[in-house]
């Protein structure tokens, strides 16, 4: 019975069982993927037009990115807490638009609308930081694969709804919108409690083989779930399935998404006493006397920081004796250093006057802020070129972002470990297959909305797995959660201008030529529809020249930043 306790207690207390759960999570904290599929459903309800529609998916976006609040609670509160808040968040805002849908509220105005989408949305920022920042802290040597996963079940949370949506098989479109509000609250309260830091103390930390294994692991059960989820859209798409199949498919997904509790579980039982254990904090080296000589990296040979660490710190010190002996002669001048370096904690006041950051943040601006606008204008893009079935475009970015997240970050990890080459190296890759992708949508080719959505949703993807780490590399894990959310503005700055302004405008001029071609009645009160490539053709070539910009605004980051990795991951290698 003591023995059985302690296996409880030590499964409780494993940072696996604090990744599954996140992982789990994760699951419900990207319903904002779901716009493409609810905006046609508000349209049609409300009667909007699509620059409405784009303001509300502005709204979306800044509630799914604005996460200041998020990640100050999150340094304040405990991180269940910071949960529970996200929950009744997305409850109250979606649960309200569904009640102004199916007539049970008093419509509302737009901006009172955008009000609702963005506090429901919002609701996603705090389920990412929780997650995020414990999973970070717990693995802090496996940034990427730890970030990669954990963003690419987000992003695969699209299609995992959209599945269990066609259990329900309600005529009632906003049926929907009220699963999107309630299915995460379920979900959130249910897991709150796991989602922390574990303690140093707790003997769960396992060695590198078996912590490479684990992710192997969980890593193709990621590619099944994908795969499967592929096919299923697919069959459904393209054959007519029996209700009862479908419930068959969708308890086949929960098996897939239960399966990774095999590795907390399994390492409780088996872990020896004797393993290893690695800290869930990186020691921080610092001076003795907290004084940093400038001349230090004056004096010091180029090939120190090839040394190993334990050489390297040697050399250093015998040359700060040096550089200490002369100080007190009168002979050099010494210097208190201003503020961190890279690789060192930032606070977010001292990381908004670094260049470094600025380039990352404008390359996530281009980049997921074009990828961003085709998410949420895909239902219009998918109609436009005469595709009926929306729901599995969405399913098919929503599991294309899920892969370009998973493999992001396991990709990027390759590049820093085993080259120790910078992060945004795969950063700038993801970049140019987005140009691709939009250049594709541009063209309106038969076929294009497939091949489009696999390069953007790919692309995309790949910048939620490597900017959270790439971060964290160069401005530190203290304060990470406020420096991550204040990287996602990105993204509604992005969309805001792309979506809001560019696209909406554009496919609205082209409706409007349309419907007078045809003789349509402008003035009859019905929303107005545009047709063919032409509506997104200009909107897409803007959106791959930007993306081809933010490619080049990561290779500069590559070469200001390759000193740092190479010291960071130096040590690795050899």
């Amino acid at each position: 019975m003591g023995g059985l306790k302690e296996s409880l207690g030590g499964l409780f207390n494993n940072r696996w069982l604090v990744f599954v759960a996140a992982l789990w999570i994760q699951t419900c904290g990207g319903i904002g993927y779901l716009f493409g599929s609810i905006s046609p459903i508000i349209k049609e309800s409300l009667n909007y037009n699509q620059k409405q529609v784009a303001l509300l998916g502005v709204a979306k976006d800044l509630g799914d990115s604005v996460g200041f609040l998020a990640g100050t609670l999150s340094e304040v509160l405990p991180l269940w807490a910071t949960l529970l808040v996200g929950a009744i968040q997305n409850f109250l805002g979606y649960g309200w638009v569904w009640l102004i849908l199916t007539a049970r509220a008093p419509a509302l105005p737009l901006w009172a609308m955008c009000i609702l989408i963005f506090v429901g949305t919002n609701g996603e920022t705090y389920l990412n930081t929780a997650t995020l920042v414990s999973c970070v802290q717990n693995f802090p040597k496996s940034r990427g694969p730890v970030v990669g996963i954990l963003k690419g079940f987000a992003g695969l949370s699209g299609a995992i709804l959209t599945q269990i949506y066609a259990v329900v098989h309600s005529p009632d479109h906003a049926s929907l919108i009220f699963m999107v509000a309630v299915g995460p609250a379920i979900v959130v309260t249910s897991l709150m409690f796991f989602i922390r830091q574990v303690g140093a103390h707790h003997k769960q930390i396992i060695n590198a083989s078996e912590c490479s294994i684990s992710f192997s692991f969980i890593y193709s059960i990621c590619l099944i779930l994908a795969a499967y989820l592929m096919g299923v859209m697919l069959l459904q798409d393209l054959v007519n399935v029996s209700q009862t199949m479908i419930k068959i498919f969708t308890a086949i997904l929960f098996v897939l998404l239960v399966i990774p509790v095999i590795v907390p579980v399994y390492l409780s039982v088996s872990i020896s006493q004797e393993s290893a254990e690695e800290p869930l904090l990186e020691p921080q080296t610092k001076d003795n006397d907290n004084i940093v000589f400038s001349e230090v990296e004056d004096e010091k040979p180029k090939d120190v920081d090839l040394l190993p660490a334990s050489e390297r710190q040697k050399r250093i010190a015998h040359l700060q004796a040096k550089l200490a002996h002369a100080a007190a002669e009168g002979a050099v001048r010494v210097k208190t250093r201003r503020g961190p370096r890279r690789g060192e904690d930032f606070t977010l006041t001292q990381a908004l006057i670094k260049a470094d950051f600025w380039l990352i943040f404008f390359s996530l601006l281009f980049g997921s802020g074009s990828g961003l606008t085709v998410i949420d204008n895909l239902g219009q893009m998918s109609e436009s070129l005469g595709y009926d079935n929306v729901q599995v475009f969405v399913s098919m970015i929503s599991i294309w972002n899920f892969l370009g997240r998973v493999g992001g970050g396991y990709f990027s990890e390759i590049v820093v470990r085993e080259y120790g080459y910078p992060r945004h190296v795969a950063m700038g890759v993801a970049q140019v297959i987005m140009a691709f992708g939009h250049f594709f949508f541009a063209m309106g080719w038969p076929g294009a909305m497939y091949i489009g959505t696999l390069l953007v949703g790919l692309g995309y993807g790949a910048h939620w797995a490597i900017v959270p780490a790439a971060a964290s590399e160069l401005f530190g894990l203290r304060n990470f959660g406020a420096l991550y959310n204040f990287l996602t503005l990105a993204n509604p700055g992005g969309s805001l201008v792309l979506s809001g302004v560019i696209a909406s405008s554009i496919y609205d001029i082209e409706a409007e030529k349309q419907a007078q071609e045809r003789r349509y009645a402008l003035s009859s009160g019905e929303p107005i529809k545009c047709e063919g490539a032409v509506c997104f053709f200009l909107t897409s070539l803007i959106m791959c020249a930007l993306c081809i910009i933010a490619s080049g605004l990561s290779a500069i980051l590559v070469y200001r930043t390759k000193p740092v990795y190479a010291n960071l991951y130096g040590k690795s290698r050899r």
